[in-house]
This record gives structure tokens, C-alpha cells and sequence, in this order.
């Protein structure tokens, strides 16, 4: 061939060639003119009709041949289209596996046009839309010599993209490592696939391929289950678990049951829960006369210990001895179903956000002394803060040791208060009720209290227990009737709404719907909203009935309600919502069309969906109410929550914008997208908007930056160290105004929500979105308008703890290891001196003073020893552990010497913030294994040496004194005295002292 390209300076001899009628010498000229092409292709461009004409010519036996070289000139013209269509006419002469620019810009353009075509087939519902066989055929060809290369993520992508399951299919189960390639198929489909349909059947593939595997990956299958809402095949493979001899296939069914449980879906878990059989229904015989109906269960436990103790022994007169394999799985089911029931993760967080609970009441009371008496907000807001700070930890010092000062909180201030107590003991379901007592409506229409404590109980109660109301929504729903008072009715709707959290309940929705026609605006407001979470994620019909009522009224509140609630009906539906969106964007009406700025958020949450992206910055632009412009940029954040890397770019514009308002939702979206993250393009991003011009963007901003840097420490970040002292200077500065000392006082409470156990998660670990936080944040974001929905963020708070629990559910004490230097991750130290009195924050490095304080510690040691023989309830709750905490922190400065350890022992159960989790290991010779290597949340352990005695964790129950709840039913002090009566902390252990 070298030889004939030296000799052939033209084509004009070949194309001439062409006209001649002996069929063998146009094949001559058409083989050559096709090897040299790439050299000659302007001047075989003239001749393109004789070449095109061939290929017409029926007779002509190199039909195709002429077709490759015309597709070849086209190619080189930049006419694709024509390009590809005589590609199809070559058939087999196009071969796919040449490896030539042509073949490649050609394979390409073929996929997107038989991907388009499919799409469009697809979208149209039209199963019969012809595409062209050729196309096919080539398309077939390259998926083929994918598989057959051994290449499965590229061809995995093109089938995804080609909608060819079959083929998608054959490329899973022929690849080497199948597990790996479906983990690879389910991150492709869900950050590449835009349709919600498309997807799921994408998902409903793998799990049919999951299925046939012979060692099937059960976790994974289950969470697919439940993204497809299918309870049924959850149940059964539980079932199929539970029943096996083996007892790690039932640590297995514990893990997947607590794995589905993070991703808060609650309907889904209930119908589970109801599709497995009861454990009544087993034929146990006699054995469980008398237990509690496993609805009830309080922590997963109580059953099994009725039917240990029967396991092998006749317990009873002449009735027939259970089957023993009968006893174990009834024993099991019990368990899970407390565990799907959530009650079992509710109780085991609550145990251990009280007992590692580390938040720091000097800050509560430097904040305390230096807000004004008279200033309502701060005051208000500092109760906020306490809440958010000891959120789900049931710890109630501060509200305890400053009864006169909460009593000046009057009306809404009043409301705001008692609902606090739903945060701070979020989670105690067996007492809430008890808890919240004194407050709560006495029987007849307002018994007397204060309307607005009694309307903010109710709202606890649904804080409580939020997501698990089974036990609490008829009585809210009876508050709700019984009251036609509308600071009452506001408290029960919130209240029901989140006790109800989307299980569209008809008969609940028809009882809010009765307040919202009662056309008041301060309970209308509650009732949109209610509406909006009790329908989360339905694309309920009720949705038009709530719009058409928005039209009808004249209270804006009420629309502004039923706006939220109409965004939330619409949660994760992507393309589903896109009618209503439209309606809402379009809407004369700028709060509707701020309802669709949050209709798009939560339909299109954590997709980064490109189309919903370029909406919102459409109207971050261009729309002319300032409402709808900061709630775009705001929404921006929900949009992008799984991809945080991406939002401080994305918003960095609009962050510099003119408007105010444009900033604020810069701030927040950043805040959103980013939270517990501590990015360090998001710092950079808030941190000129914490010192900006206008008093709430300050306050967003300092919102924002406390959602960052959650849980971040200081050894990670210097910023930390700096935001905090930030947060000080404003909240003790006299001349700062009120809107950024609001920010700056709910920043703090952020920054140390939960007892500095919690950080906000909007993904769970296997990628979901947590419906719970993300709804959460939503209404928390409408705090710009009704402050008490600030409560609403403790709904995105998840605890940050390793919590391994044995076949009885119980936390056995052990150790493991985190592979990182302590100090990245420990608790920030506790503030020692009354900061406002002196500037010295932490003690020295000086011998003399810490010798002292060593005096000090132990004659403290000494009292609290005293103390504790004298009166066992001394009520002094947490505090004491404090000087346990200052002194240690006085012995670790001193030792500034040595250096600093590259790893630390952590014990069952502990503090695993979300960085530390890829330094979590398991000690080679540990006793136990986890069932799936998790490095935090709730880890199922096999117990390698099950004949050897236990060590429990957690078994002292902050739920142990609560009964003496409503014994006192004197306001506050009752709910107060929940906690922390005989719960004098321990003095700590003694130890030798060595320079």
C-alpha cells in the first residue's frame, strides 16, 4: 500500500475509474479511493453523486463499500448526519472496532442518536416507536464488544444510557466481580439517570439480578427495596433471615433492619413491620401470657427475656412445650420489630446523647447575662439556642437553674419556651406524655393555663415524637377538636403534622383541613404546613385542593403556609411535580410562586438536576418580589446537597450580589448543601457575609458557618477556633444589633447542638436522602418569617456515635481503635473562667497554677464525695461533670511535652464524628466483629467468645426517674426533674499523677 501511495499524486485516474461499466474495476477504484481517503477526500467530494449513485444501484454487488466512503467524505465535510446515516447503509464494512478518529466520532454520535430516539420512545409511552434496525444493530455490536473486552463500566454506561436493560443485564452478571459492578450500576443511575421512572427501573433490574446470585448481598438488596417501595420483598428476605438456624443470618436481618431505619422513611418501615407476621400468630404456647404486644415493645427487649427464661423448661400446668426453634423466631421478630418500629434506635440514641452529653452551660450563661432583659428576640432566641444545644439529650439544667428568668417569656416567647422541651427530649417516648404534663391542655376547652404553653406542648409533643406517633396522635388529634382556641389549634396542627410525618393519614387530614376552613391565620398558617408533612413525598390530589384555597384567602400567612405545605406534598418527585411547579412559578401571587421556589427544592432534593438548577437561577435573577429571589438562591442548597463540593461555586456570584436579600440565600444555601461538612470553600465563601453590611445577612451567614463547622474541630481547622471567639464578641457586644445577636446566639446553640453529639446528615450512609432532616431544614428555612419553626432543625440532627449492640440488641463494653491523632476529634474544651470578667480563656502551661488546681480538683473530688453520701438527689444534674472536665484539661496542658499519640482507644459506645470514620478499625484480637464493617451508627457484633461474662454499656436509662415526672405538676420544675434525680455523676476514677 506504501508503494501505491507513493505512486498516486491524485484521485482524478480512480474517480475516472468509476464511470466504467466492468463491475471489477469499479470495485478496483472504490477500494482505493477508500484507503486513501483521509488524503484525498476534497477532491472525492466532487464526485460524492457517481459514489452515491453506486450505492443506489440495486445490482451492484459493493453497494455498501460505495456507502462507507461517501459516510467517510461526509465525515470529513462535518456533516454527521448524512455521515451516519451511509455508515448504516455500509452494514458490516463499518467496522466498530477500528481504532480511527471516523469510527469513534461516528460510534458516539450513533449512541446519542439511539439514546435520543429510545428517550424520547420512552417519554412518549410509545413501546412501538420504530428505530432504525441498522442503528440498532450497530449500537448491539459495540455493546457486544464491550462485554466481550472485558470492558463493564463503559458498557454498563452505554446501555444505561441506551436504555437496553437486556444488555445491561448481561454486562452485570458477566463481569468478574458482580457486587462491585451493581454498586457501580446504582451510582451511575443515581447521578446520571434525570427520570425518576427511568431509575427505578434501572434499580428493579439489579435487585432481580441481586436475587439470582448465590451469595446475595441482602443489605444491599433491602435498601434498594425500599428506594423502589417494596415492603414486601423487605419482609420476606427478613423472614427468610430470621428463620435460620444461624444466628448470624438474624444479626444480619437486625443490621439490614437497622440500615433502613437511618433513612427515616417511616410509612415504608411500618408497612414492613406489618407485612412480617406477629409474634403473637407463632404457636408459643402459653409463654407469652401477659407480655406486651410487640407494637409496644419499649426497648426490643422485654419479650425475649419471658421466653428465655421458658427456652427449654415447661413452664407451665399440661399445655404442649413450644417448639424451641418456634421460641427463637418469635423471640427475633419481636426484636425487629422494634427496631423498624424505630423504638430501639430512639432509645439506645437517647441513652447515649445523655450519658456523653458534653455541652457547655458557661456559654448558656455568657449568653444569658449579656442579653437584655428587654429585648424579647434575644431573649427568645437564647432559649432556642439551649434547646438546639441539648437536643435529644434530655438534659434541662439550664432551663431549671433559671425559672424566673424564662418566666418573663410572654405569649408566643411562652410558646416558644415550653416547645423547647419537645427538642430536649425528643425521643422520650415512653414519658413524653408524662413529661410535658403540666403544661398540656386540662381537660375542657383551656383549663385554666396559659393558652400559649399549652399550644407549645402540644408542639413538644410532636417534636417528641416526631416521625413515631403511633402512640401520641390521638390525643393531638383530640386536642385539635376539643379547642377552638387558634394559639391551640397552631401547637396541634405543628404538633400532629410531625407525630403524622408522612403517612397520609385521610381522617388527620380532614381534621387540619376543618381548622384551616375556620380561615384564621395564626392556626391556618400551622394547618398549611401540617398538611404539607403529614402528605411529604404523596403527589397527593390534595395538593389542588390546598392551592385553590390558597387562591380563596385573603391571610397571607395562611398562604405562606399552605405554600410550604404544597412544595412538601411534592418531595422527591422530580419530573412528576413539574405541572405544579409550573402553576406555582407562573402564579400571580409571589408567596405561591416562593412556595414553588421550595416545590422545586424538595422534588429535585440532592439530584443536582441541571434543569432545576438553571430554574432557580433563573428566578435568583430575574423575579421581581425579594421573597421569591432569596428563597431561589436558598433552594439552590436542597438541589445540591449530595454534591457540596459544587454549591460554593455555583452561589459565589450571587453572594456578591447587590440584594441583600440574593446574599442571605447564598449564605443558607452554602449552609444547607455544606452542613457538618466544613468545607473549606464554604468558610470561605460565608465568611466575608458574616461581617456584611446588613444585619440579616450577618444573621444568616453566622447561621450558616454553625451549620459548617458542626462537629469540626479546631485541630482541623484554625477558622473554628476564630468563629467561635466571633460568635462571643458579638453576643457580649452592647452595640451589635439585635438580628445579628440572634444569629450569632442560635449560631452558638448550632455549634454545640445535642450535647456536641449531632451533626445535620441530609444523606445516610448508604447515599438516601433522609426524608426526616431534609423536611426538617426546609420548614427551619422558614424561620425568616415564624421564629418557633427554628425548632424544626433538631429534625436534621443525627448523632455521630459507634453504637454496637449484641444478639439482645445490648451495648456490650469493649474496645477499638481510631487511627488518628485524639486531638482532630475531641470535644473543644470546655470554656473555664466567666468569659465576660477575664480575658484568660484556658489555664496555663505553669506548674505552679496547675498544681493548684490539682489541690482544687481533688478537694472538689472529696466534696462531691461527701455530697454524694448525704443527699443522693441533690438535682445538680450535668453541672458536675463539668469540673470532672476543667480539670482534666488541666492535666493535658501540662503534659504539652510529650507528644501527641497517632491513634486512641475509643469504647462501645462512642463519639464517631463523620472525618473520623475512615480511621475506625476493629483490634485485631477484639472479642467481637461487626456483621458488615460500618465505621459508625448501629453495628451488629458477633460475639467470638459468647461463653465468657458481658460488660454492659448504657444500661443507666435516662427514662429510670422520669416517672417522677408528673408528680410536681408545678410548671417547670417538673418537667426538669425528669433527669438527673440520683444521677449524680461519679466522682472520676483515681489516677497517679507523673510529670
Amino acid at each position: 500500500m506504501a508503494a501505491a501511495a507513493t505512486m498516486v499524486s491524485s484521485a482524478g485516474g480512480l474517480l475516472a475509474m468509476l464511470n466504467e461499466s466492468h463491475p471489477a474495476l469499479k470495485l478496483h477504484a472504490l477500494s482505493n479511493l477508500n484507503a486513501f481517503v483521509d488524503y484525498f477526500w476534497p477532491e472525492i467530494s466532487t464526485s460524492v453523486p457517481i459514489i452515491e449513485s453506486l450505492y443506489e444501484d440495486e445490482e451492484f454487488d459493493q453497494r455498501q463499500l460505495a456507502a462507507l466512503l461517501v459516510s467517510k467524505v461526509f465525515y470529513y465535510l462535518g456533516e454527521l448526519n448524512d455521515s451516519l446515516s451511509y455508515a448504516l447503509g455500509a452494514g458490516p464494512q463499518f467496522d466498530v472496532s477500528e481504532d480511527s478518529d471516523y469510527v469513534h466520532t461516528l460510534l458516539a454520535k450513533a449512541i446519542d442518536e439511539y439514546a435520543n430516539l429510545k428517550t424520547k420512545a420512552a417519554e412518549a409511552n410509545d413501546e412501538l416507536a420504530v428505530v432504525d434496525p441498522r442503528l440498532e444493530a450497530i449500537v448491539e455490536r459495540m455493546l457486544d464488544k464491550c462485554i466481550a473486552d472485558g470492558k463493564f463500566q463503559q458498557a454498563i454506561g452505554m446501555a444505561i444510557e441506551c436504555r437496553r436493560l437486556d444488555k445491561l443485564e448481561e454486562a452485570v452478571i458477566r463481569s468478574d466481580n458482580v457486587h462491585a459492578t451493581i454498586n457501580y450500576c446504582i451510582d451511575v443511575s443515581h447521578s446520571f439517570v434525570n427520570r425518576r421512572e427511568y431509575r427505578l427501573e434501572v434499580l428493579r433490574l439489579l435487585v432481580k439480578v441481586y436475587q439470582q446470585l448465590p451469595s446475595p448481598d441482602f443489605l444491599s438488596i433491602c435498601q434498594r427495596l425500599m428506594f423502589l417501595d417494596e415492603p414486601e420483598g423487605v419482609a420476606s428476605i427478613l423472614e427468610k433471615l430470621l428463620r435460620s438456624e444461624n444466628a448470624d443470618d438474624a444479626l444480619l436481618a437486625f443490621q439490614i433492619a437497622f440500615d433502613l431505619v437511618e433513612n427515616e422513611h417511616q410509612a415504608f418501615l411500618l408497612k414492613v413491620r406489618d407485612k412480617l407476621p406477629s409474634a403473637r400468630s407463632q404457636p408459643l404456647g402459653p409463654v407469652q401470657s401477659g407480655s406486651p404486644q410487640p407494637d409496644s415493645v419499649p426497648s426490643g427487649n422485654v419479650l425475649s427475656e419471658d421466653v428465655q427464661m421458658t427456652d427449654g423448661t415447661q413452664a407451665d400446668g399440661g399445655a404442649t412445650s413450644p417448639d424451641p426453634s418456634e421460641v427463637v423466631y418469635a423471640e427475633r421478630l419481636t426484636k425487629i420489630r422494634g427496631i423498624l418500629s424505630g423504638e430501639t434506635s430512639i432509645q439506645l440514641t437517647l441513652q447515649f446523647l445523655y450519658s456523653h452529653n458534653k455541652s457547655d452551660l458557661l456559654i448558656l450563661k455568657t449568653i444569658k447575662q449579656s442579653v437584655e432583659m428587654r429585648n424579647s428576640v434575644c431573649h427568645s432566641a437564647t432559649i432556642y439556642a439551649n434547646a438546639i444545644m441539648h437536643a435529644g439529650t434530655t438534659v434541662d439544667t439550664f432551663l431549671r437553674e433559671n425559672l424566673d428568668w424564662l418566666s418573663r417569656a410572654t405569649n408566643w416567647a411562652k410558646f416558644s419556651a415550653t416547645a423547647g422541651l419537645g427538642v430536649i427530649h425528643r425521643g422520650h417516648l415512653q414519658q413524653g406524655r408524662s413529661l410535658m404534663a403540666p403544661y398540656l391542655p386540662q381537660g375542657g376547652a383551656g383549663g385554666g393555663g396559659s393558652p400559649y404553653s399549652e399550644g407549645g406542648a402540644l408542639y413538644a409533643l410532636g417534636l417528641i415524637h416526631a416521625n413515631h406517633g403511633e402512640g401520641i396522635k390521638q390525643f393531638l388529634r383530640e386536642s385539635l377538636r376539643s379547642t377552638n382556641v387558634e394559639v391551640i389549634q397552631h401547637g396541634a396542627c405543628l404538633g400532629l403534622g410531625l407525630a403524622a410525618l408522612g403517612t397520609a393519614d385521610d381522617d388527620i387530614f380532614d381534621d387540619i383541613k376543618n381548622v384551616l376552613y375556620t380561615d384564621s391565620a395564626v392556626a391556618g398558617e400551622a394547618a398549611g404546613i401540617s398538611m404539607g408533612l403529614l402528605m411529604v413525598g404523596t403527589a397527593s390530589e390534595k395538593a389542588s385542593e390546598m392551592l385553590a384555597y390558597a387562591h380563596e384567602t385573603q391571610h397571607e400567612k395562611i398562604i405562606r403556609g399552605l405554600s410550604l405545605g404544597i412544595a412538601l406534598t411534592v418531595y422527591g418527585r422530580e419530573e412528576e411535580a413539574d405541572t405544579l411547579i409550573e402553576q406555582m412559578t407562573r402564579d400571580q401571587d409571589p408567596i405561591l410562586r416562593y412556595g414553588g421556589m421550595y416545590a422545586l427544592a424538595l422534588a429535585y432534593r440532592g439530584t443536582a438536576n441541571n434543569k432545576a438548577i438553571r430554574q432557580l437561577l433563573h428566578f435568583a435573577v430575574s423575579d421581581v418580589s425579594d421573597d421569591v429571589r432569596r428563597t431561589a438562591v436558598l433552594a439552590l442548597g436542597f438541589v445540591l446537597y449530595s454534591e457540596p463540593e459544587q454549591t460554593p461555586r455555583i452561589v459565589s456570584l450571587l453572594s456578591e450580589s447587590y440584594n441583600p436579600h440574593v446574599r442571605y440565600g447564598a449564605a443558607l444555601a452554602v449552609g444547607i448543601s455544606c452542613a457538618g461538612t466544613g468545607l473549606s470553600e464554604a468558610i470561605s465563601l460565608l465568611e466575608p457575609l458574616t461581617s456584611d453590611v446588613v444585619d440579616f445577612v450577618r444573621q444568616g451567614a453566622l447561621i450558616s458557618m454553625a451549620m459548617v463547622m458542626i462537629q469540626i474541630s479546631e485541630a482541623s481547622d484554625s477558622r473554628v477556633g476564630a468563629f467561635r471567639r466571633q460568635l462571643e464578641k458579638i453576643i457580649l457586644d452592647k452595640h451589635e444589633d439585635t438580628m445579628s445577636k440572634m444569629g450569632a446566639i442560635l449560631a452558638s446553640g448550632i455549634l454545640d447542638a445535642g450535647g456536641r453529639n449531632v451533626t445535620i446528615k441530609l444523606l445516610s450512609k448508604t447515599k438516601h436522602d433522609k426524608i426526616t432532616a431534609v423536611v426538617g431544614l426546609a420548614v427551619f428555612t422558614q424561620f425568616w418569617y415564624w421564629y418557633p419553626l427554628i425548632y424544626f432543625a433538631s429534625l436534621a440532627f443525627s448523632p455521630t456515635a459507634f453504637i454496637g449492640l449484641n444478639y439482645d440488641l445490648k451495648v456490650p463494653k469493649f474496645e477499638f481503635l481510631s487511627h488518628a491523632k485524639p486531638s482532630l476529634f475531641e470535644y473543644p474544651k470546655p470554656t473555664t473562667v466567666p468569659t465576660t470578667t477575664s480575658a484568660v480563656k484556658l489555664p496555663t502551661a505553669v506548674l505552679s497554677t496547675s498544681a493548684r488546681a490539682k489541690a482544687r480538683a481533688n478537694k472538689k473530688e472529696a466534696e462531691k464525695a461527701n455530697a454524694e453520701k448525704t443527699k443522693p438527689g441533690s438535682g445538680k444534674g450535668k453541672m458536675g461533670d463539668k469540673d470532672g472536665d476543667s480539670m482534666q484539661v488541666e492535666s493535658t496542658v501540662e503534659k504539652k511535652a510529650e507528644p501527641e499519640p497517632s491513634f486512641e482507644l475509643l469504647t462501645n459506645p462512642a463519639r464517631v464524628v463523620p472525618f473520623q470514620e475512615k480511621f475506625i478499625k476493629f483490634l485485631e484480637d477484639s472479642r467481637y466483629v461487626p456483621v458488615k464493617s460500618a465505621p459508625s451508627g448501629f453495628v451488629l457484633l458477633k460475639d467470638l467468645r459468647p461463653s465468657e461474662p458481658e460488660v454492659l454499656a448504657l444500661t443507666d436509662a435516662p427514662s429510670s426517674t422520669a416517672s417522677n415526672a408528673g408528680a410536681s405538676a408545678t410548671g417547670q420544675q417538673s418537667s426538669a426533674s425528669a433527669m438527673a434525680v440520683d444521677e449524680e455523676p461519679a466522682p472520676p476514677q483515681p489516677f497517679e499523677y507523673t510529670s
